[in-house]
């Protein structure tokens, strides 16, 4: 799954908008949102209320959890903590990205957001890297992460694969070369 894969996953996410239009309720694939009454805050996917933010009919209402104190305490906690902590959204960054990127005039405090959620991001990608960094000089055969979202692992997908596969490689060959100097009574 690449970036783009996470972020449509992500886009499904229900926010509230209010609509500057009336329409009747409507149908879709994933299920039915609305009716939409002009001055009524309604819940749609993100991509949905991109769409209509992008046409100017509609404003978005920030999400809950981007309020720049939570913020902040959560990256204080993340911080703190040698696990990772639970996120206000299983989508904080993909979610973060699109609304601020169109909704930012909506928005409160939209810099302020966008800098603390790349500080979170940051913090436990690094804090992601050093788990990586330990599991393979501990040689482990499996590791638990707890509360990472679907873009965090995906930022690592394709660099761990690849490097258990080296060092598969290294142990193999370290291996064979034991099993060698064991027959022939050599060392090396």
């Amino acid at each position: 799954m690449d970036p783009s894969e996470v972020e449509f996953i992500g886009e499904k996410e229900l926010v509230t908008i209010v609509p500057n239009f009336s329409f009747d309720m409507i149908h879709l694939i994933s299920g039915s949102v609305g009716p939409f009454r002009a001055g009524l805050p309604v819940k749609v996917p993100i991509w949905l209320a991109v769409n209509l933010k992008q046409q100017q009919k509609c404003r978005i209402v920030n999400q809950d959890w981007m309020d720049v104190d939570g913020l902040n305490e959560t990256k204080e906690e993340e911080k703190l903590s040698k696990l990772f902590i639970k996120m206000p959204s299983n989508h904080y960054m993909e979610e973060a990205q699109l609304l601020l990127n169109v909704g930012s005039d909506d928005i409160p405090d939209a810099d302020r957001i966008k800098t603390a959620v790349k500080d979170i991001w940051d913090i436990r990608m690094s804090k992601l890297r050093t788990s990586i960094d330990a599991f393979l000089k501990s040689e482990g055969l499996h590791a638990k992460l707890d509360h990472l979202t679907a873009m965090e692992i995906n930022s690592v997908r394709p660099l761990l694969p690849h490097a258990l596969d080296q060092m598969l490689r290294i142990q193999t060959i370290s291996d064979g070369k034991l099993t060698q100097s064991h027959y022939t009574g050599t060392s090396q």
